[in-house]
């Protein structure tokens, strides 16, 4: 049995060394060279310093040497940190200092912008390519090439438990300073050994590794695929929203495990030729609610694979699940599912009683895979790990802060951020539902729906949507659609149709971006 996230890329190398492990553009690793490089990186991270619990970054866009360098971190002791490479520098730089990295695996164009904003020169600096490209950096680099050859690296024995850290994600917080959400090996094995479990996972699995390295749905495509020595398909970021790329990625490589962000099978929904994508049997989505007119046009498009829907704030990695067997005929949203193994979820009613059947409620989760808290913010850990207010001794439980529906079948029903439920003219308006109703318009391909402040009313509501292919849609024509599915109050006062919607690096609507734009209109006079 595995403990550490490491174990598992271990023990399929000793399985079958030559199965190929990863891939990226044409590269590929073996298990056996994936073990050996990692095994090289862990010793020279030894060597210059890194101690068990070190942070240590991982900065670059997806290759090969991005996997052998994460599991030569977790091999050190150490826990390694993801940075976008997409982002400002001066988040980066942010993020870096923030978890005070010991050590940054990069790439030479990467590290001349960041590394001067350290405040700390890291103990080790690797470099995949030339390292004079760099230029001058305030401390000697040491190129990946030299570093994964030595071939006397075997691997450290450093004792590493399961309750250890082994990776900071980083995610945006309401107050604008990013929140580095601490998980442990404990917290990852759990949630994999779970989906091995339910989904299933054999050596002839291919699954596509299509989120960023720095959003937790990579978790399971990277983790999976070592529990089962699967190969993991690294899908280049430029490559990560053209539908018919992706397309064309699966067919390619015969794929047989999808796992994204709705917004990702909805381009490859639209952009896959007939009689591709054959090769999936299981589907996979999370991050964001999938409007069932667009989950049903996927599930036309592969009847022969089974569709899951997972829930799970990066926090708690993944804490329910359902199987979309049958899809509600009036088009509804799906629900969430219920609790994964070693995982228990509960809804609290505004009243700090249990929520019962058909009630509204606040979820909350507890077990084993829930974080250790935010890096460096403990009050703000203390506001979400909370006593279970339902029980005695109470354990630590994180409140999601999403509001949710009990059904009587034993599944929940997403609802809503609690944070996304306004007050305008004096009613209480859950922003989920007015997007839910927009989500039926056949004309309509995506759309989100927010609020600004309004002096008389509270605030208005403003929806942001993007036709489908080939239609043309009307202000009028969604606002007459909406209103005979709401009530008034809950009809957007501006319909905003546009080309397409910002996304943020990890492909879900930028709804922040979206509430500037619609303030600046607002004081436009718009």
């Amino acid at each position: 049995m595995a403990y550490l996230l490491h174990e598992l890329m271990q023990r399929s190398a000793g399985r079958d060394p030559s199965h190929e492990a990863v891939r990226c553009a044409g590269r590929t690793l073996n298990y056996g060279e994936l073990n050996a490089a990692s095994n090289a990186i862990a010793q020279a991270l030894i060597a210059a310093g890194v101690e068990r619990g070190d942070r240590v970054a991982v900065y670059m866009t997806k290759r090969v040497e991005a996997i052998a360098g994460i599991y030569g971190v977790l091999k050190a002791g150490a826990a390694y940190v993801p940075l976008d490479p997409k982002a400002p520098v001066s988040r980066v730089a942010l993020v870096a200092n923030d978890c005070a990295i010991a050590a940054m695996l990069t790439t030479p164009d990467l590290a001349a912008k960041v590394v001067p904003e350290l405040e700390t020169s890291p103990k080790l600096l690797v470099l995949v390519g030339d390292e004079e490209a760099a230029g001058h950096l305030g401390c000697d680099p040491t190129r990946y090439v030299d570093v994964v050859t030595d071939s006397r690296a075997t691997d450290p024995e450093v004792p590493v438990l399961d309750i250890d850290l082994a990776y900071i994600l980083y995610t945006s917080g309401s107050t604008g300073t990013p929140k580095g959400v601490m998980l442990t090996h404990r917290n990852a094995l759990t949630f994999v050994e779970w989906c091995a479990e339910t989904i299933g996972v054999t050596s002839d699995d291919r699954f596509a590794n299509h989120a960023p390295i720095h959003f937790d749905l990579s978790v399971f495509d990277l983790y999976l695929a070592a529990f089962g020595g699967s190969t993991v398909v690294l899908i280049p970021e430029r490559e990560a929203f053209f539908g018919a790329a992706l397309a064309d990625i699966i067919d390619q490589e015969q794929v047989t495990v999808w796992y994204s962000v709705p917004s990702a099978l909805r381009l490859l929904t639209k952009a896959a030729k007939p009689g591709s994508l054959a090769s999936l049997r299981t589907v996979v989505f999370a991050g964001e609610v999938y409007p069932t007119p667009a989950l049903r046009q996927l599930r036309e498009r592969i009847p022969h694979a089974e569709l899951w829907n997972l829930y799970g704030p990066t926090e708690t990695n993944v804490c329910t699940n359902y199987k979309v067997e049958q899809l509600p005929p009036d088009d509804q949203s799906i629900p969430i599912g219920r609790a994964c193994s070693n995982t228990e979820v509960f809804a609290v009613a505004a009243d700090g009683q249990a929520a019962g059947v058909g009630q509204e409620g606040e979820l909350y989760v507890r077990g084993a895979t829930v974080m250790k808290g935010y890096w460096g913010q403990p009050a703000k850990s203390a506001e979400v790990l909370v006593p279970d207010p339902l029980s005695y001794p109470p354990d630590l439980v994180f409140r999601t802060g999403d509001l949710v529906k009990l059904q009587p079948d034993g599944n929940f029903h997403f609802l809503g951020r609690r944070d996304h439920q306004v007050k305008s003219r004096g009613y209480r308006i859950e922003l989920g539902e007015v997007e839910s109703a927009l989500s039926t318009h056949p004309g309509l391909d995506e759309s989100v729906v927010v609020s600004v402040p309004h002096d008389e009313w509270g605030c208005v509501l403003v929806a942001w949507v993007t036709a489908r292919d080939g239609v043309d849609v009307t202000e009028r024509d969604v606002r007459r659609h909406v209103a005979g599915r709401l009530p008034g109050y809950m009809v957007p006062t501006s319909i905003r149709i546009v080309g397409q919607l910002p996304k943020t690096s990890t492909g879900k609507i930028d709804r922040p971006l979206l509430i500037e734009s619609t303030k600046k209109l607002r004081l436009a006079g718009d």
